[in-house]
């Protein structure tokens, strides 16, 4: 014996999905009928209904997906506390870095200050010596040019002793430099005669 049900109530029943029970429908493996526009499935007494076994499915699906649900949230918990840690840990990292940093550049600005304090101090203890050893150099420079030449009147002073005219004199100079004599060096620059203080009784 069989009864009229449903698509939908058929494929409950049967244990199928809705396009299923078409599929069927429209291979000839299920009888069916139209009625007002609704489609009617025969389906015999015997047959099992598998209907409970779907709920029980679905609701076993639902618990199941309840649990998952479950754990995913707890992962995402997790994931927060986990973040909020690390965050808390790079803020403390980068406060750490931030107060090694002014402390490194407070100690370099107090060595600065010490090498600072340094050198002036060197420069005052110093400057006066340099300045002293500079001066006495000057000093025996001076000394130095005064032995190493002698004036022109000092020389005229001498020919003239050696009884030379003046004019005999300026010959015996211009002659000199001319032939180039090393003891008579003239300076262009201040256009000056320097006169070595050597022997010159070869000239008289």
């Amino acid at each position: 014996m069989e009864r009229l049900v449903t698509t939908t109530q058929a494929a409950q029943i049967l244990g199928l999905s809705l396009q299923g029970v078409h599929y069927r429908i429209k291979n000839n493996q299920l009888k069916s009928i139209k009625k007002s526009g609704k489609t009617y499935v025969y389906i015999s007494e015997h047959v099992e209904d598998k209907s409970s076994d779907v709920k029980v499915e679905v609701t076993e699906v639902q618990n199941g997906n309840k649990e998952l649900i479950k754990a995913k949230d707890e992962q995402i918990e997790l994931l927060k506390s986990s973040i909020k840690w690390m965050k808390r840990q790079y803020i403390s990292e980068i406060k750490r870095l931030e107060k090694n940093q002014k402390r490194i550049i407070g100690v370099f600005n107090r060595e600065i200050e010490l090498l600072q304090s340094a050198f002036n101090e060197m420069r005052s203890v110093y400057k006066p010596q340099l300045e002293l050893k500079k001066e006495q150099s000057n000093n025996n420079y001076n000394i130095d040019e005064k032995d190493r030449f002698i004036p022109i009147q000092e020389l005229t002073l001498y020919f003239k002793r050696n009884h030379k005219s003046d004019k005999d004199i300026k010959l015996i100079i211009l002659k000199a430099i001319k032939d180039r004599d090393s003891r008579f060096i003239y300076n262009k620059k201040e256009k000056k005669l320097l006169i070595l203080n050597e022997d010159f009784s070869d000239l008289l």
